[in-house]
């Protein structure tokens, strides 16, 4: 992500002539439109995804639009520099925390007449999903994913251990990870740990912003660092100790550690995305899915997204032309088509659960989609404040005061936000 920053830098001067130029006046009306779209879907939801597209061609004859696959890290190694010879795309889909970096830099066209049409305010959009779209107090974006963190759990494993309900609670949570943990030789390390805590390296660290929100804990708020709370302070000991002394998950774990972990059977219970769901099948584990168990403050999941965006590239016709496309993208039908083929819950808060029965990943995914906040939305510099909280966490884990941690890491937070 350094070197990315490094890059938008280099080239902001010519993403912000790209931004002046989107404002001529571009096609007529009555010409046909083209619009490339990069995207970085590249298994079964990418096959949908590309299907929708095309759905979209045929259903109209004004606007053809042409998708490219690329991986999310090819999208962010040359978006910027293929918008500055002009050779970019008109919509490109991209991590959603990645959205603010690119409009600071003026990379994209402003949104908030699609939020302000009569078709998007009927949408019925998850209000959530939407507010990552946000920065500086413009929308930059439209949502294409977005999904809350959840708990995968070994149900085998469950049932050995007399487990018969999901815990509901952080108390019933660690009880039942220590009912889990089986340490048989007596020599400290457990054969089978109850729950994969990674404390560091792990989805975006939305797994201890999630921990955090449960005890009414923030990361950033107004844009100022929440780091050094009593709330956060409270959280991270809590999970420190279970960790340490309870020895429900081991110390030093990141998120590919975490997924070893449960995928080996060696952990009865992950913190993760739905691409777990289908990790467990491949390795013939009989799962479940549950919304992370509530704190003290109640339920909260941080959510990993996805955001499409309009690029500086595309004149005012070509921009009218996308925002055509996502105004079909929203329609009831064709979001209930792109949550069951991409795995995630609808996009729009009118669809229930029963409507994507079919597919029982997404049905429970959907269940819990009330639990999800975007994480750090409209924050440039996303990644140097989850590095400070991932040091903080880490060293924790690893014995240290939580409180000082979390003083030091809220300071490094600030500068971060402060752009220093």
């Amino acid at each position: 992500m350094k070197k990315l920053i490094a890059t938008l830098a280099v080239v902001a001067g010519a993403a912000a002539a790209l931004t002046g130029c989107s404002a001529s006046g571009g096609s007529s009306s009555s010409d046909h439109i083209d619009l490339t779209f990069w995207h970085g879907y590249t298994e079964a939801d990418g096959k949908v995804l590309d299907t929708i597209v095309d759905d979209f061609n045929k259903s109209q004859k004004q606007i053809t639009i042409k998708t490219t696959t690329k991986t999310w890290a090819v999208i962010g190694d040359t978006l910027l520099p293929a918008l500055s010879a002009k050779k970019g795309p008109d919509i490109v889909a991209l991590p959603a925390e990645n959205l603010p970096v690119y409009a600071a830099k003026g990379a994209f066209a402003k949104l908030d007449d699609f939020y302000a049409s009569d078709a998007t305010k009927q949408a019925s959009l998850n209000p959530r999903a939407v507010e990552m779209e946000k920065v500086d107090g413009s929308y930059y974006g439209v949502p294409t994913g977005f999904v809350p963190l959840s708990v995968i759990y070994n149900k085998g494993l469950f049932a050995k251990a007399g487990i018969t309900e999901f815990p509901k609670t952080w108390d019933e949570w660690v009880a039942d990870a220590k009912k889990l943990t089986i340490d048989e030789n007596g020599d400290g390390t457990p054969e089978q740990y109850g729950l994969a805590l990674p404390d560091h390296a792990t989805v975006g660290n939305g797994v201890w912003a999630s921990l955090f929100y449960g005890n009414g804990g923030e990361l950033v708020k107004n844009g100022t660092s929440a780091l050094d709370s009593t709330e956060n302070a409270q959280t991270l000991k809590f999970w420190s100790d279970a960790v340490i002394n309870g020895h429900i998950s081991p110390t030093g774990l990141d998120g590919v550690g975490s997924d070893k972990l449960f995928s080996s059977g060696k952990a009865a219970m992950e913190i993760g995305g739905p691409w777990m769901a289908g990790v467990a099948t491949e390795n013939k584990i009989d799962y479940g899915i549950a919304g992370i168990p509530a704190g003290p403050k109640g339920q909260a999941a941080s959510a990993i997204g996805i955001s499409a965006a309009v690029t500086a590239q595309a004149d005012s016709a070509k921009k009218a032309a996308a925002e055509k496309f996502f105004t079909y993208f929203f329609t009831k039908e064709v979001a209930t088509k792109w949550s069951l083929g991409s795995g995630w819950p609808p996009l729009r808060t009118d669809i229930p659960a029963s409507a994507v029965a079919e597919n029982p990943v997404v049905a429970a995914l959907t269940a819990i989609s009330g639990t999800a906040r975007p994480l750090l939305p409209g924050v440039a510099n996303s990644v140097d404040v989850l590095s400070a909280v991932d040091e903080a966490t880490q060293k924790s884990l690893a014995g240290g005061d939580a409180s000082a941690l979390l003083k030091t890491a809220s300071g490094q937070v600030q500068q971060a936000l402060d752009g220093k």
